[in-house]
Formats: structure tokens, C-alpha cells, sequence
């Protein structure tokens, strides 16, 4: 079963491109790389694929010291006309595997323009340490993450709710069916072996194991994100106890009631954070572009995948009994999950949303997102109940010349005209939690159609 992917529009803009540089797909272990690759490459006459951790395939590289020499043996091997360049996709799967072969892909766009190259890894950041030169400027990035939203709906077959969510404003027609769906997603998050065995089985019950895989297969990893040895007893502590710490701000020193050193801890949050299992999401006191994140503040815990932290906490058959999610886990999981609806937006850059911060003796503030567009800072919060009760959000407002504030929540979606505690008047576009991923357009759609009375 192979799912559409959104990044799949980036590959074919790449491979229609004259001056092709070799690209580099990013992003943790089994979010779909090599999947997404393989469905790609079936618009090409001829796929080589190379998978690093095979040391047959590795030997390629360590045989020969020049590009000429490994495409003619992939040709010949592959019993491909070395002629059909052009029509030849390679796909170097699990290239962190050998240094080496990163570095070669600079005299692929210089020696063999012609031919188009993919490389995959998901722990690069780590390998570039013993790469001889990295090819900077003579390669491209492109970064995948768990299945979003919009993608699930295509996976489970829901392609007429989608046609509804991309209409903007969405039709209250759509509503409740919309809000369930996202109720399951929300539940058992987006990582592809999980999506597609819930779709077989139509159980939670069937899902344990997938969940138990994938957390295991990044704890076996342990050894390559650790710095040194002792440092693999400290990320195993993290990723043991930073579940329970989900879209809570952290202190490093003596992280998850540990005797561990700030400096410790840090370290290894910022080696999981380049494995791109656990991420640290700063915040900002900025209310004016350009957002710069506070790295003297405390950050959140941001995960790979809500469904993996679910299944961690043993809370998803509790999840499935509610009907309102905004206050599951003390109210920290929706909040999570748009941010990662966000991330996944992210293809070509990896780019992180930021939260605001006011932090005073008497009246500390916090906004869930701030979203840069244009010369203004718009504010998200992601809750439900009253607009009352916005405190951080009408404080925001009070601070910014423009009108414009965004709040996420269970309900259906429309704009109000309000006003803060302070009396200044704003307007709230209040999104549905199902519309995450089409908050930038939504954005368009506000900013451009309304104005504060």
C-alpha cells in the first residue's frame, strides 16, 4: 500500500528541472522515505536502487575513487545502456552509512548532470561529521514527516471530506464527519506502518506491536546519536521519560527527576533533536517579523509523531472514549498535534514554529504559535471554550498594531469581532482542529477579506 504524499509535487518540480542538482530526502527512520522513492521512480524508464546498509551495495563506493567508474558498474550490472542517463533515477538509500558516498555526490551534478540522483538517510546530521567535504551549494534538500491530515484522508480513503477542508471556508456540512476522522488520526498519528495496519485491522488492539517497533528500532539507534558512551544511558532516559512531558516546557538539569547535569541532558536533547525523534520548539517574545527563537528560555517537547507518545503513555483506548479532545493529557495533546500538522508542511526547509512568551513575576503569558505573514505576527492559540478566556491571546493583541488572531478548537469555523480585556477591538478566525494543515492559506483567506471594524 503506497499513500500520496504532498512532498510528491516537490520531486516532480526537481525532476523537470534542467540544472538538477542530486537530492538529499531528509527525515527520521520509517516516516516513508524509501516508499515515497520507490512509488516515485515508476515515471522513469529505469531504478537503480543502492541501500548502503547492504555491504555488497556499499562496496560500489569504497571500490572505486571516481564517479565514471561506479555509474558504468551500476549500468552494467543493472544491464542498463550507460546512454539512458537520462531516464535512469538512482536512489542511494541509507547513505549516512558510508561518508564517503555524501561526499560523492558533488561530482554526480558535476561529472553526470544527466543522470538524476536521490540519496535518502535519517541520521545524516551525524554522518556529515566524517564527511571529507560536504558537497554545500551542489545538492538540494528535500524533508519528509509522518503522514499529516490531508495525507491520512487519502490513505483511508476519505478523498470527498478533503475536497471539502481545501475549500475555504470549509462547509459545516463537513463538520462532523471532518472532526471524527481527526479524532482517529489524532489517535494513532501518521506513521505509515501504523496508518496502514490500522486500515487492515480496524483495531487498536492490532497496533501495539507497530508502536513497539518503531520506538525500538530508534532506541537500538541509541549508540549513533550518542557523542560518547556514557551519553547513551542519558538519550534513553529521554526518550523513557519525555513522554510524559509532551508540549510542556523543559528544564535540562536533572530532566525527568534524573541526577543529570543541564549540560548533559542538553546535549543529548540537541542529538535526538538532529534525529529529528524528539525536537525542542523555543520560544519567542517577538511580535514583529523577523521571529527569533529565545534559546535562554525553557522550550518545549515537540515528537516525531503524537500516535507514538499516545501508544507510550497507554492512553489511546482512554482517547477513543471522549468526544472532545482538547483536554486529553492536561490538554497538551491537540496543541502537539497542529504543531506537528505544521512541521509536516515543511518540505524544503526545516523550518519550526515558535511559541510567545511574556514571562513576569505577576502576569507570565504564553500563546501557543505565533505565525509570521508578511510584516505581521499572527497569534494561534489552541483551545476551547470561551474567547473570555484567552487571557495570553487578548494580551498579545493589546501589543500588536494589526487585528488579526487565530484560535484552534472543536468547534465549526467562523470570525468573530471582539474585543480584548483592555478594549481594543480584533477579529478571531476560529479553525476547526482538523484544518491544521491549511492554516497558512486560511491565513490568505483572512487577512485578505477582512478587516477590523
Amino acid at each position: 500500500m503506497n499513500f500520496e504524499r504532498h512532498i510528491t509535487s516537490h520531486l516532480e518540480d526537481w525532476k523537470a528541472r534542467e540544472h538538477r542538482k542530486p537530492l538529499i530526502l531528509r527525515g527520521a527512520r520509517q516516516v516513508g522515505k524509501t516508499t515515497l522513492v520507490k512509488t516515485f521512480s515508476k515515471g522513469y524508464d529505469f531504478f537503480i536502487h543502492l541501500n548502503l546498509e547492504k555491504p555488497s551495495d556499499k562496496s560500489l563506493f569504497e571500490a572505486y575513487d571516481d564517479v565514471h567508474s561506479i555509474v558504468e558498474s551500476l549500468f552494467l550490472l543493472n544491464r542498463i545502456g550507460v546512454d539512458n542517463q537520462k531516464n535512469t533515477l538512482l536512489f542511494i538509500d541509507e547513505i549516512q552509512e558510508l561518508p564517503k558516498a555524501i561526499h560523492f555526490l558533488r561530482y554526480f551534478l558535476e561529472e553526470v548532470p544527466d543522470l538524476h540522483v536521490i540519496a535518502a538517510g535519517s541520521l545524516l546530521e551525524f554522518a556529515m561529521k566524517d564527511v571529507e567535504s560536504f558537497p554545500v551549494g551542489r545538492v538540494e534538500f528535500l524533508y519528509l514527516h509522518p503522514l499529516n491530515f490531508a495525507e491520512y484522508l487519502q490513505a483511508i480513503g476519505h478523498g470527498a471530506i478533503l475536497e471539502q477542508l481545501v475549500k475555504i471556508p470549509v462547509s459545516p456540512v463537513a463538520h462532523n464527519l471532518a472532526l471524527s476522522l481527526f479524532h482517529r488520526y489524532a489517535i494513532i498519528g501518521g506513521m505509515p506502518e501504523v496508518v496502514k495496519r490500522d486500515i487492515k485491522d480496524n483495531s487498536l488492539a492490532s497496533l501495539p506491536r507497530v508502536y513497539e517497533s518503531i520506538w525500538g528500532s530508534y532506541k537500538e539507534d541509541v549508540e549513533k546519536y550518542a557523542s560518547y558512551p556514557s551519553q547513551r544511558n542519558i538519550i534513553r532516559h529521554i526518550m523513557d521519560a519525555a513522554p510524559l512531558y509532551m508540549d510542556q516546557r523543559i528544564k535540562f538539569q536533572s530532566f525527568g527527576n534524573s541526577n543529570y547535569k543541564s549540560r548533559e541532558v542538553g546535549e543529548a536533547m540537541r542529538n535526538l533533536n538532529a534525529a529529528k525523534i524528539i525536537q525542542l520548539i523555543y520560544p519567542t517574545t517577538d511580535m514583529v517579523p523577523p521571529i527569533k527563537p529565545d534559546l535562554k528560555k525553557s522550550p518545549r517537547l515537540q515528537f516525531l509523531d503524537t500516535g507514538l507518545v499516545n501508544h507510550t503513555l497507554g492512553i489511546q483506548a482512554q482517547l477513543l472514549s471522549m468526544n472532545d479532545l482538547s483536554n486529553a493529557f492536561k490538554g497538551a495533546m491537540i496543541p502537539h498535534i497542529i504543531i506537528q500538522e505544521l512541521l509536516s508542511l515543511n518540505t524544503i526547509a526545516n523550518i519550526k514554529p515558535y511559541f510567545w512568551v511574556r514571562e513576569k513575576l505577576q502576569a507570565s503569558s504564553e500563546v501557543d504559535i505565533v505565525f509570521p505573514y508578511g510584516d505581521k505576527v499572527i497569534p494561534i492559540e489552541v483551545k476551547s471554550g470561551s474567547t473570555g478566556t484567552l487571557r495570553s491571546l487578548h494580551f498579545f493583541m493589546d501589543g500588536v498594531e494589526h487585528p488579526y488572531a487565530v484560535r484552534i478548537y472543536a468547534g465549526e469555523f467562523k470570525i468573530e469581532n471582539l474585543e480584548t480585556l483592555n478594549g481594543k477591538p480584533f477579529l478571531l478566525m476560529n479553525l476547526p482542529y482538523y484544518l491544521g494543515t491549511q492554516i497558512p492559506k486560511y491565513l490568505d483567506y483572512f487577512l485578505n477579506n477582512y478587516t477590523a471594524d
